[in-house]
């Protein structure tokens, strides 16, 4: 099995690294990261500007622009063939609910996704890697497992509790929960006495029950969440094509 392996938190983070020495004794890895973190990126292509491959000691490739540079370019101009499959992460911090928009961990999964191929993007639920071995464990378990039952390609949104392998609880199948609108902007002033403002912290869990990725993390489980791109509001379709003549 070819795997490619991308994420957002840059290719020296501790996520990655992990990720890759799981993955490598069962499968022909190639790492192709940003050269920095990228967090919040979602699904940009850098098109202003030519970007630049280049390759660290440990063989992964590293290239100046976002995730879905990363796949995008490893896919039409690094890899002589396509991968069998396309896993993104082990992300700082969790992907669930509406922050898996703007996310650029997710954002290579479905890079990979849009090309065809099936993807899994990999987050654990809190920053600062602890645990991050048993993570890669867990992203192992279901790599091996393939999910070849599914009728077509897939694209899987995994979250992962913080906890030693032994005390997380099952995989479970999960929708997306909500949460509110985001904290408002932190405004300070800059060196020249400007005003500068940070993007603030994102809201509470407003959806949050039974059946979502924030309550089955919160209960201790791995969340596993199937993606799909469509975007089309299909009932506001059916509804528009009646008013319009």
């Amino acid at each position: 099995m070819k795997i490619l392996i991308s994420n957002d938190d840059g290719y020296l983070a501790p996520g990655l690294v992990a990720l890759a020495d799981a993955l490598a004794p069962i499968a022909d890895i190639t790492v192709v990261a940003p050269d920095s973190n990228r967090s919040g990126s979602s699904n940009s292509l850098t098109l202003d500007r030519p970007l630049s491959v280049f390759q660290a000691s440990n063989g992964f490739y590293f290239i100046n622009g976002t995730p879905s540079d990363c796949v995008h370019i490893a896919l039409t101009g690094i890899l002589s063939e396509p991968p069998d499959l396309i896993v993104s992460g082990i992300n700082q911090g969790q992907n669930m609910g509406d922050d898996t928009l703007y996310s650029g961990t997710v954002a290579a999964a479905t890079e990979g996704h849009l090309f065809g191929l099936p993807a899994i993007a990999f987050s654990q639920v809190e920053k600062g890697w602890a645990e991050v071995a048993s993570a890669a464990r867990v992203a192992r378990d279901i790599v091996e497992r393939r999910f070849e039952l599914f009728p077509e390609h897939f694209l899987l949104n995994v979250n992962i509790p913080n906890l030693p392998y032994a005390e997380l609880k099952r995989p479970v199948a999960t929708r997306l929960g909500k949460r509110h609108p985001s904290e408002a902007v932190i405004r300070a002033q800059d060196p020249q006495g400007r005003e500068i403002y940070w993007i603030g912290p994102c809201g509470g869990e407003k959806d949050a029950g039974e059946g979502t990725d924030f309550y089955a993390t919160a209960q201790g489980h791995v969340s596993i969440t199937p993606l799909q791109i469509d975007l089309t509001h299909t009932k506001q379709l059916a509804e528009l094509k009646r008013m319009l003549p």
